[in-house]
């Protein structure tokens, strides 16, 4: 019990260390510092050393910058306006026309970018003025998009998931082919709701202004040729064993500097933007990875991971009300962090427990992102519902009411992994052979 009350005092601690405006990273390593003075008899200085340079070298982490990168410079091409292009003539036919094509277009994007802000923002751009100028009703062109959004982290390549593989020591290869099944799900649940939303509100849906004949539609979709371009550049070399996690990311910039370059928006303007935005968004998520490492080695000195697992194992909770209890608790923590905080600040106290209770850590790789997936569109801490809100100026709880509809799929998407684990283990153990 006492080991208890000590996680209290920390998680106290810590919500007030970020409340107060400190950078995530630097609060983490505050609370892990506080911990070994005051609870071990281990000094923190030379542990705090060696522990960053240890999360700050591991080569595996070399995938985020150039992932985050080749995203950054996707969102100066013309990348989401030529796959608007070429996807809208095929829609025509769907109940719900013209929605789809934010539900897909996010889901091609999602293959080449990774971030979940970055796919709702490009794909948004693009989508938002087209579908209410052709008179779609705001409310559901803008929830589906948040919640289509999402999936710039479950498809693969995912920032999540190189943050998650390296903080629980899996495949980074095995998470993404792991992720292909569940994001084409999530993409086919969200199309089905958009269905049963126009099937249900015919009349407000604008009738098909798009009369082409089928050649005309073949001919539209070379728009879709410089993604697909991309996506077999980078899913292709690792599914084909030719290029790690980490090499794929640098053929992935590559690509996305070729596209950028084809379409002449390849200034140095262009270059010297990405590059630095990139550097901006790697150096705070390698901070706060860096901060979780030291938070977890000061966790692992003072017991409580063993103290916290003992705890939820006296509760003899069956593994479905463990993912259940779960899930609600990542829901909450999602109100108040963002998705990469909230994998690193957990990993250390529930990986045990998850191990111990029989599951896969690949499986719990992609419920975890799932529910990162949650807290993207919950407020007050949901970054789609800020990038929305930038884009669109709507108060935050209208966008949040819009995008529920969006936030039950995924929690159906959670509930069907857990029933059917083969969703995520097939595809992986059928390419790595295990």
């Amino acid at each position: 019990m006492e080991q208890l009350s000590i996680a209290w005092l920390l998680i106290v601690l810590l919500f007030m260390l970020l409340g107060s405006g400190l950078w995530i990273g630097l609060a983490l390593m505050g609370v892990g510092w506080i911990a070994m003075e005051l609870f071990t008899s281990r000094p923190p200085g030379m542990a705090l050393v060696t522990t960053i340079w240890g999360a700050s070298s591991s080569w595996t982490l070399t995938a985020l910058p150039m992932f985050v990168w080749m995203g950054e410079i996707l969102f100066r091409s013309k990348l989401s306006e030529n796959m608007f292009r070429g996807l809208a003539p095929w829609m025509g036919r769907l109940p719900g026309r013209l929605l789809h094509t934010n539900v897909i277009g996010c889901t091609i994007f999602a293959a080449v970018s990774g971030s979940s802000a970055a796919t709702c923002a490009t794909i948004g751009k693009m989508t938002i003025p087209e579908l209410t100028k052709r008179g779609y009703p705001e409310g559901i062109v803008i929830g589906s998009l948040a919640g289509s959004g999402t999936l710039g982290l479950l498809i693969p390549p995912s920032l999540i998931m190189v943050v998650y593989g390296v903080a629980a020591n899996q495949s980074i290869a095995q998470l993404f082919i792991a992720g292909v099944i569940p994001g084409l799900m999530v993409a086919a649940l969200f199309a089905g709701y958009v269905m049963v939303w126009a099937l249900r509100n015919p009349n407000l849906v604008p009738p098909d202004d798009m009369k082409l004949s089928f050649g005309a539609k073949v001919y539209e979709s070379r728009h879709l040729i410089p993604a697909v371009f991309l996506i077999v550049m980078v899913l292709g070399s690792i599914y084909a064993g030719i290029a790690t996690a980490t090499e794929a990311a640098a053929v992935g910039v590559l690509g996305a500097l070729i596209i950028t370059a084809a379409q002449r928006r390849l200034t140095w303007e262009t270059f010297r933007d990405s590059l630095m935005g990139a550097t901006r968004l790697s150096c705070m998520i390698a901070l706060i990875l860096a901060g979780a490492a030291f938070l977890t080695l000061a966790m692992g000195f003072t017991g409580l991971p063993r103290a916290l697992a003992g705890w939820i194992d006296a509760q003899d909770l069956s593994p479905a009300m463990l993912i259940a209890a779960l899930v609600i608790f990542y829901i909450i923590l999602g109100c108040f962090l963002d998705g990469i905080s909230m994998v690193v600040l957990t990993m250390a106290v529930i990986l045990p427990t998850i191990e111990r209770a029989g599951f896969d850590l690949i499986w719990f790789g992609i419920f975890m992102v799932l529910v990162v997936e949650m807290a993207q569109v919950t407020p007050p801490v949901g970054f789609n519902l800020f990038v929305l809100q930038g884009m669109t100026g709507k108060q935050l709880p209208w966008i949040a009411k819009e995008t529920l509809p969006f936030f039950f799929m995924l929690v159906l998407a959670v509930a069907l992994i857990t029933a059917i684990p083969g969703l995520v283990l097939w595809l992986p153990r059928q390419m790595m052979g295990g």
